[in-house]
């Protein structure tokens, strides 16, 4: 039996478990050596091959015994504190999407979507945004007539303008012909009488004119403040106005929603909360300390966060000090803030999710170390298992050479070096799987179940 086909029997996942297994009746029941005949067949298998300290994991057993590794590195084991405590969203994580004005909302979002900037959330068909769009659109016509009765009052103010120095001309001419003695009192009156006339309707042209200049301000004016009011209605929606005339509300950032506050159709008042989406990349941890270790931590230390799970997956961050602590508990909050950039979104670095922070403190030397959860008993002795260097489907068991631990890490002395992967999931099926103590005498069936005695 290869080490191969051991792994599959000990973990109870392989399809065929032994070279000869047990036969089964029809009914289901299990008979052994039912035959006379198959006693010089069982005489004559073959043995198992000696165990060794290298074991064949290709990628079949990989999956079948969820096998995963973690990489030895240098710590501080002996001088690092763990604090435990859970992920939880910032402030500025959440956003709310309100209905700026009442009217209908049509959804086009569904809880857990994921949207980009840009993405329509919900548009609401308002009465009074369809009404602010109409006074718009006729103050724009009315500014829009304004210029080109302006221009025909400036051009009739030109020519009664022309007019008045034609008759003043005029008047000039005929009181000079009369100076010397000959024109009439009558033509003189008359031509005074009309530039008089002239000069009136010239003064009566300009007051229209100054009064379409004030009401022609006074419409731009109202112009600016009903865009105005629109873009900051649509502003602080988000949003924009659609071509049939709805209020188009888009996403602003990218963000998962994760819930709406309203059904679809709905009539909201204004101010309803409607949508509301949060930003996985906006978090932080929180933990609490030993009011004994403030002595041994300060603020703006660099300190890592560990999964609860797997202690490869880790995140690194500033550590900040609650200003108040707990008299009760005698405990204090520490918050650890992180870049962005590094927070993957995976299942462990989410809000709400339990894991630790590590903090190195000053002094102590590094050393090589392994998760905790990579070591198994094998009777009196302690063993891991090394990804083989020269064969990733190989892994090499060891008897481990430990040293000082945390819980979560411990030192190992020798057999590896800094970069070796190790087993961390799988390694107790592989234990059993090599162990020279395991259970003789019995063999297991397809189906998981095991029997004593021989094939």
């Amino acid at each position: 039996m290869t080490t191969v086909l051991r792994l599959f029997v000990v973990s109870a996942f392989a399809a065929a478990c032994c070279a000869v297994g047990c036969s089964r009746s029809e009914n289901g029941s299990t008979t052994e050596g039912a035959s006379a005949d198959k006693a010089p067949r069982m005489a004559s298998a073959e043995k198992a091959p000696a165990i060794t300290n290298r074991v064949d994991i290709p990628s079949a057993v990989r999956q079948n015994l969820g096998i995963t590794f973690s990489k030895v590195e240098s710590r501080r084991v002996a001088q690092t504190l763990r604090f435990p405590g859970a992920f939880e969203l910032l402030p500025t994580a959440t956003r709310e999407y309100r209905a700026p004005l009442a009217g209908r909302v049509e959804l086009k979002v569904a809880e857990s979507m994921l949207v980009a900037p840009g993405d329509i959330l919900f548009e609401l068909d308002a009465p009074d945004w369809r009404t602010l769009a109409e006074e718009i659109a006729a103050t724009e016509a009315k500014v829009a007539s304004m210029g080109p009765l302006r221009q025909a009052h400036r051009v009739h103010e030109a020519s009664l303008g022309r007019k008045v120095e034609l008759w003043k001309a005029r008047l000039v001419q005929l009181e000079e012909i009369r100076a010397a003695g000959g024109g009439t009192a009558r033509e003189t009156h008359e031509t005074r009488a009309t530039l008089v006339a002239t000069e009136a309707e010239l003064a009566d042209v300009m007051e229209k004119d100054a009064a379409l200049d004030a009401e022609q301000k006074m419409a731009e004016a109202t112009l600016r403040a009903l865009r105005a009011r629109q873009e900051a209605i649509a502003r602080a929606a988000g949003g924009e106005v659609s071509a049939s005339g709805e209020l188009v509300v888009r996403a602003v950032e990218a963000a998962v929603v994760a819930s709406i506050h309203a059904p679809n159709g709905a009539i909201l008042e204004r101010g309803a909360d409607v949508v509301e989406t949060v930003r996985r990349d906006a978090v932080r941890f929180r933990a609490r300390a030993l009011q004994s270790d403030l002595a041994r931590i300060h603020e703006g230390a660099k300190v890592r966060v560990v999964s609860a799970s797997d202690p490869a997956q880790s995140l690194e961050g500033t550590l900040a000090i609650s200003p108040v602590a707990d008299p009760l508990s005698r405990t204090v909050e520490v918050l650890v803030a992180f870049d962005p950039a590094q927070i993957v979104q995976a299942a462990w670095d989410r809000a709400g999710v339990a894991a630790s922070v590590e903090v190195t403190l000053a002094g102590g030397a590094e050393e090589l170390a392994i998760p905790t959860s990579a070591i198994v008993r094998d009777g009196t002795v302690s063993v891991i298992f090394r990804r083989d260097p020269a064969n990733a489907d190989k892994v090499i068991r060891m008897e481990a050479d430990l040293g000082v631990s945390d819980g979560r890490w411990t030192v190992i002395q020798s057999g590896v070096k800094q970069g070796d992967e190790i087993v961390i999931g799988g390694n107790y099926q592989l234990m059993l799987a090599t162990s020279g103590s395991a259970p003789k005498g019995g063999h297991f069936h397809s189906d998981g179940t095991y029997h004593e005695g021989e094939d």
